[in-house]
């Protein structure tokens, strides 16, 4: 892809956000896409809205888990940019319209006191870095078409690339913990849909540990130049597959003595 066509993938998405109307796979539109292309893409939608007067948040990680990988054919996560009108507050509402398609995951968030960042970044460093954890939600919305409808394809792991990684949303719950009290990989969730538990899940299924899975991104940041930076959210990966969320519905995620964190869409 040449960068005219990283920058016109990008406006594309951008208007498919604002207009609710999904575009169609940019891995067909693009067959010869691949990771760096996806990812130039998704760093031209972050120089779009940060002309827009956004600011960045956060990062989340995808695709930790190895079931999702091995749906997507993939080997490796993927990760996505948090803006600051994507944070909702725990218990809130999303109002109707705001996303297309929103799903939800669950997920241990880190809340970061120190900015972390290059290709050595250790297991050491995040822990001592990380202010505290919490539990979280994070809302997913797809701008591009999930399946193309003229062949029967799946998006692949580009297209969620340049559609940063899916991300629409995030919501922490009021617990804070120290990232060291606990051994997050026994850290799970009850998550339920309108009354009814639809996922559950431990920690450990986000590369075996989630303080990993911050690892990981730091280490990739550093291959596009990027860092973690102070005060910054990172959804370290769900520990769920995600749960569909039409108009009406009423999430609660149950974390145990972790906490547990809700979000409603209208």
């Amino acid at each position: 892809m040449t960068p005219q066509d990283h920058a016109q993938a990008a406006a594309d998405l951008l208007a498919a956000e604002n207009s609710g109307q999904q575009i169609g796979l940019l891995s067909k539109r693009y067959p010869e896409i691949g990771m760096d292309d996806a990812y130039a893409i998704q760093q031209a939608i972050y120089r779009a809205k940060l002309d827009q007067g956004r600011k960045v948040v956060g990062w989340k990680i995808g695709l930790t888990s190895k079931a999702m990988q091995y749906a997507l054919n993939i080997d490796i996560p993927d990760s996505g940019i948090l803006f600051d009108n994507m944070v909702f507050e725990n218990g809130a509402t999303v109002p109707k319209g705001r996303f297309i398609q929103p799903r939800i995951e669950t997920e241990i968030a880190f809340v970061m006191k120190d900015a972390i960042g290059g290709a050595n970044v250790t297991r050491a460093d995040v822990i001592a870095a990380t202010d505290y954890v919490a539990p979280s939600i994070e809302i997913l919305d797809t701008r591009i078409a999930r399946i193309d409808a003229e062949t029967g394809k799946a998006r692949t792991v580009f297209d969620t690339i340049s559609d940063n990684a899916a991300n629409a949303g995030v919501v922490l719950g009021a617990a804070r913990h120290r990232v060291d009290a606990s051994d997050l990989r026994w850290v799970g969730a009850i998550t339920a849909r309108n009354g009814t538990v639809e996922e559950t899940g431990l920690g450990a299924g986000v590369l075996n540990d989630p303080v990993e899975s911050v690892v990981w991104l730091a280490q990739r940041m550093a291959q596009y130049g990027q860092s973690i930076t102070p005060g910054q959210i990172i959804l370290s990966g769900s520990f769920i597959r995600p749960v569909e969320c039409p108009s009406g519905t009423q999430i609660e995620a149950d974390f145990g003595a972790f906490g547990s964190v809700e979000i409603a869409f209208a």
